[in-house]
């Protein structure tokens, strides 16, 4: 199989079904929690707030975003739970859902300023989309992180 299309779809919370919702939370669920052996508070207030960037491939949710605006999460706008099922990551979705993610916070927030805490043995993914790392890494749920910025 080359390069299948992952079908992008951005959600305000409001907007989101029922079935979407738990399929984020599930999907969240099987990577965070179990894949990575973290325990840790997923649902953590935030989602409200946030712009949902959702992948789908053969109508499943297989990757996922959440971006906020300056001011919420970080000063700057903010990419977080960058998440793609274990089972499609041979397919690149990891990079298709991320530049979803900057087009859609360029696009609603009028801005190029992201932040985002990134795992710290996938920097050079993120490097690769122009995040810089700043700043040591740190400890985030018992898992080694650094914070990554793009800027304009």
């Amino acid at each position: 199989m080359k390069n299948p299309q992952l079908g992008i779809q951005i959600k305000q919370f409001k907007d989101l079904s029922l079935s979407e919702l738990y399929a984020i939370l599930q999907l969240r669920a099987e990577v965070f929690v179990i894949e990575q052996d973290c325990i840790y508070q997923d649902i953590d207030g935030k989602d409200e707030q946030a712009l949902h960037i959702l992948g789908f491939y053969n109508d499943k949710l297989v990757a996922y975003t959440r971006c906020y605006a300056p001011h919420i999460y970080f000063e700057e706008a903010a990419i977080g739970r960058v998440v793609v099922e274990k089972s499609q990551r041979k397919y690149g979705f990891g990079h298709l859902i991320l530049e979803a993610s900057i087009k859609a916070i360029e696009d609603e927030y009028q801005t190029k300023k992201i932040k985002l805490s990134a795992q710290q043995y996938l920097t050079r993914f993120y490097e690769s989309h122009q995040f810089n790392p700043l700043g040591k890494g740190y400890l985030e749920d018992g898992i080694p992180h650094i914070a990554m910025l793009k800027k304009d």
